[in-house]
């Protein structure tokens, strides 16, 4: 079965796109493409699961143990695209042809860049304390060290939690907006919110990058996207969708 991938146009060159819940293999709770193997799934399913999103990307997928920090790893080689993780990081970048990178989400939000000219692709894991960390921005300078051109990249917000359904302290909300300007909201309550999205957007947008699409889908809302307040809410546990970027063969 072909997963279910809501694809992005990131320039010729490359595939990009984000995964919905559909065209997996695993039961419930985590039916049926979770893609998080540290979430109680089995990790036979998880791994069938992912070999269904590098099917579908054109070649293997890279992923990492996210920490919610703001190492950029580099793809140096293929190998690595085919273990389980390459280790603790938030971000991924590479210019390998053929080759994916990944983020796993469920309410955070995955970041897709792509400069088409230079042949570099990166996907990022900005939750709140990565983006306040500033794991856009050392995703971004990864990307400009190996050639990139801010004006040239072109970047997908993916699904994520919306401003409206993302309550928080109002205290958390003031500390997040003064290190991310354009985060702070109002929840559809009419209480203290995010919108980590927009925060996502502003940064790219002050850091030169001019073609930056926000999708708009709010994982906690949409049934599509595994959401992990949504389950926390149902007193259950949930599964991980994936942004993923790669580098077609050319």
């Amino acid at each position: 079965m072909t997963p279910s991938v809501l694809e992005v146009d990131l320039g010729p060159g490359v595939r990009a796109g984000f995964t919905t819940r559909a065209g997996g293999v695993s039961g419930p709770p985590w039916d049926t493409l979770d893609l998080g193997l540290h979430v109680g799934d089995d990790p036979g399913h998880v791994r069938t699961n992912r070999a269904r999103v590098a099917a579908w990307a054109g070649g293997p997928v890279a992923w990492a143990t996210q920490v919610h920090g703001t190492r950029v790893h580099v793809l140096d080689g293929p190998v690595e695209a085919r273990q389980d993780t390459v280790g603790d990081a938030d971000a991924l970048l590479t210019a390998l042809p053929g080759t994916g990178v990944g983020v796993l989400v469920a309410d955070c939000v995955p970041v897709l860049l792509a400069d088409p000219v230079a042949r570099v692709v990166a996907a990022a894991h900005a939750g709140r304390r990565g983006l306040v960390g500033g794991v856009v921005q050392a995703t971004l300078a990864a990307m400009v060290a190996r050639g990139a051109d801010p004006a040239r990249v072109r970047a997908a917000v993916g699904p994520a939690i919306s401003g409206p359904r993302y309550e928080v302290p109002a205290a958390m909300r003031d500390e997040v907006e003064a290190a991310v300007p354009g985060t702070a909201c109002t929840t559809e309550h009419g209480t203290p919110g995010l919108d980590l999205p927009a925060g996502v957007a502003g940064l790219l947008r002050a850091a030169g990058v001019r073609d930056v699409h926000l999708t708009g889908w709010c994982t906690d809302a949409d049934q599509r996207f595994f959401s992990h307040r949504r389950a926390q809410r149902a007193g259950t546990t949930t599964g991980r969708s994936a942004g993923v970027v790669a580098l077609m063969n050319v």
